[in-house]
């Protein structure tokens, strides 16, 4: 006799939401920040990241070391949700935008700051919302070895802006 099939857990969207408290903007996304929403927030569980964050193709590359903070939810989105996690592995931290309709299906996508290291090169990215739902996002790039700032020639600046619809797109500098 085969033993009983057990459908696995199902996690609403409203429990998944709930995870990410409203916050007033504008906001400012830095490695500091993490540290806070990181002593406010719990990570997430990891059915929860399998069910609403990662697509099949993380799932399949991701590893146990690997830890998913709810940060917040921006406010008066009305016909979206606008979600920001902060998501944690060796030398790769990345803030990241999600925005899903009101059911809970997937819209749109975005790292916005983090910071990353392949042990050569350090990329470090900061980046502040405004209450408009403009996002402007600085970078920088140095050697690993090197102090931070000494070469302007390595950073950029990018504009990014969260349309009415849930869409995340570029907004193009003029030099």
């Amino acid at each position: 006799m085969s033993p009983e099939y057990k459908k696995p857990p199902h996690i609403s969207f409203k429990q998944f939401l709930e995870k990410f408290p409203e916050v007033q903007l504008p906001v400012t996304l830095s490695e500091e920040t993490a540290h806070l929403f990181g002593k406010e927030n719990h990570p997430l569980p990891s059915l929860m990241v399998e069910q609403f964050i990662l697509t099949p193709e993380e799932q399949k590359a991701m590893d146990d070391m690997t830890e998913f903070v709810p940060c917040f939810r921006l406010p008066d989105t009305h016909s979206f949700h606008a979600l920001i996690y902060w998501r944690g592995a060796l030398m790769d931290h990345q803030f990241v935008m999600l925005t899903f309709t009101e059911d809970g299906r997937p819209i749109d996508r975005k790292v916005l700051a983090g910071l990353y290291s392949d042990g050569k090169e350090v990329v470090q990215s900061v980046a502040h919302i405004e209450d408009d739902w403009i996002i402007y996002v600085i970078s920088g790039k140095q050697k690993a070895d090197a102090k931070w700032g000494t070469d302007a020639s390595q950073h950029t600046a990018r504009e990014f802006e969260l349309l009415p619809e849930g869409q995340i797109v570029e907004n193009f500098l003029r030099e």
